[in-house]
């Protein structure tokens, strides 16, 4: 067995085609037919289906994928192991950040972190809670962005700062702070389930069933969540970093949460045997270097938790 033959295996999983795979491999398709063959004779069982179209994993070849992406990771590791050693932080980080993030951090640390570290290149995708774990699991990512704690097996997850809630709304309150129990159901407006803040308001105002209203709308970002509340009036629950731009007619619509305010857990996460340490630590510092100083005050914070399922599949 072979790391080029893992990596074989890998590139058909991904394209579910020969052909395609060996093209991003740069070799002929014999050439990685022939590979990926002698590994299932040496292993006694079939990768792949190929029977099927588009070609398909068999049961025992989705959990040698899964290993063989492992070990693929802990292999890319070793090189910048030694650059880390020497003083060098390089090489290529697939990260995924959920959309209630990305639009407000990345404009934060991305060029300061790119500028501070040249050899470094970063590529970003938003993608859920779920999604991001999925893809932790399957490789196809290094490191995740988001809101924790998940607590799913073989995730590991780091904390890197905490992230008040605050109160948009066109009410009017006569007390400087709010708090859950301020908050009627019924002119809440909420973002989709497939979301984990949805999940975090939730919890945070102890809902149990959304009352009905003439209006029944889910967002789908939180640029959303603001423009329903500024046209159908109402209320919603924003994190601090996305009202950082607003105009100053829409910060008058900010209500803080009574201290120790509600707030949720971000953190960098990583599958079990990520070996790039010296690169997340690297982003790590990025991310709280960039971070505007309330959110580094070190003030005490109460965590929301996440309650959302991600199936195995």
């Amino acid at each position: 067995m072979t790391l080029q033959q893992l990596e074989y295996i890998s590139a058909v999983a991904t394209h579910r085609h020969f052909a395609r795979a060996a093209e991003a491999c740069f070799v002929t398709q014999p050439t990685l037919s022939m590979m990926i063959q002698k590994l299932e004779e040496e292993l006694g069982v079939k990768v792949f289906d190929r029977s099927r179209k588009p070609v398909a994993l068999t049961p025992v070849g989705k959990m040698i994928l899964e290993r063989a992406r492992k070990i693929l990771k802990e292999a890319e590791g070793i090189p910048e192991l030694a650059r880390a050693y020497k003083g060098h932080i390089e090489g290529t980080v697939n990260m995924g950040i959920i959309p209630t993030l990305a639009p407000y951090i990345l404009p934060l640390f991305a060029r300061p972190f790119l500028a501070k570290y040249p050899g470094v290149k970063l590529k970003i995708w938003e993608y859920t809670t779920e999604q991001i774990v999925r893809h932790l699991r399957a490789g196809t990512l290094d490191v995740g962005l988001m809101a924790t704690p998940v607590n799913h097996p073989g995730i590991e997850e780091h904390p890197v700062f905490y992230e008040p809630f605050v109160v948009y709304t066109t009410n009017t309150y006569d007390k400087e702070f709010l708090l859950p129990r301020d908050i009627d159901p019924n002119q809440l407006w909420l973002l989709e389930e497939a979301h984990c803040f949805q999940s975090q308001v939730i919890n945070l105002c102890e809902l149990r069933q959304k009352s009905s209203q003439r209006l029944d709308y889910e967002a789908g970002s939180i640029e959303t969540l603001i423009q329903l509340v500024d046209s159908q009036q109402g209320i919603t629950i924003l994190p601090q970093l996305a009202t950082l731009s607003m105009p100053k007619r829409q910060r008058r619509r900010l209500k803080p949460f009574l201290p120790p305010a509600p707030a949720r857990e971000v953190s960098l996460v990583v599958y079990h045997g990520f070996a790039r340490d010296r690169m997340l630590e690297a982003v790590r510092e990025a991310i709280v270097e960039s971070l505007p100083n309330s959110l580094k005050s070190g003030q005490d914070f109460l965590r929301v938790d996440v309650d959302i399922r991600i199936e195995d599949k």
